[in-house]
């Protein structure tokens, strides 16, 4: 009787061996997808060597009116007119980005982007914008910021999300600080400290 067993013992096994082999088939032609649309790969094939961290220093004219605007309300809310804090106002910017105080002095770049009144309560800004620098070695090259702005803060500090060119793979963060205010013409000094290859 144990004989007669022992074939259809021998059977199952010889059966869940072929289906195990068959999952594992499976399984192996299911990775080759993936790796079809993602792999692992190493910095250096791209040319990535040590990072680095640099500190830049400029400042922003962001300017409201006339001849010379830089920054225009594309958008508001119904009740943004009538809000102590202008929620729900929007402004699109392409603000230039100098070496010193003065407007007139050396342009090193652009700051282009969005920046919306967020806050009911006070003036808190929702910062999404690119510096896009057009000087020296960062030539090309982006920086994107994208935070909350506290505009009424001495200080104020943004995330650094990314970056192109030499800012590939960048990280870091932006501290804005308002040197001068007038009703159309604000000159806010960025002092950006970012990581980067």
């Amino acid at each position: 009787m144990a004989a007669s067993m022992l074939p259809k013992h021998t059977c199952n096994i010889i059966s869940f061996l072929i289906l195990f082999l068959f999952a594992l088939a499976i399984a192996d032609h299911k990775s080759d997808y993936s790796h079809a649309f993602s792999k692992y790969i190493s910095p250096s094939s791209l040319g990535l060597k040590r990072e680095k961290l640099s500190h830049l220093h400029f400042y922003l004219h962001d300017i409201t009116s006339g001849k010379n605007a830089t920054a225009f309300r594309v958008a508001e809310a119904p009740s943004t007119n009538h809000s102590s804090s202008l929620f729900g106002a929007t402004v699109m910017m392409d603000d230039p980005l100098t070496i010193k105080p003065d407007v007139n002095s050396k342009i090193v770049g652009r700051a282009q982007g969005i920046y919306a009144f967020a806050s009911q309560s006070d003036f808190s800004l929702l910062m999404v914008l690119n510096f896009v620098f057009t000087e020296g070695k960062y030539n090309g090259s982006t920086l994107s910021v994208l935070g909350r702005n506290h505009i009424i803060s001495k200080i104020r500090e943004m995330p650094i999300v990314g970056g192109s060119c030499v800012f590939r793979f960048s990280r870091g963060y932006a501290q804005a600080r308002t040197y001068d205010n007038s009703a159309l013409h604000t000159i806010v000094e960025y002092n950006v400290y970012v990581f980067h290859y």
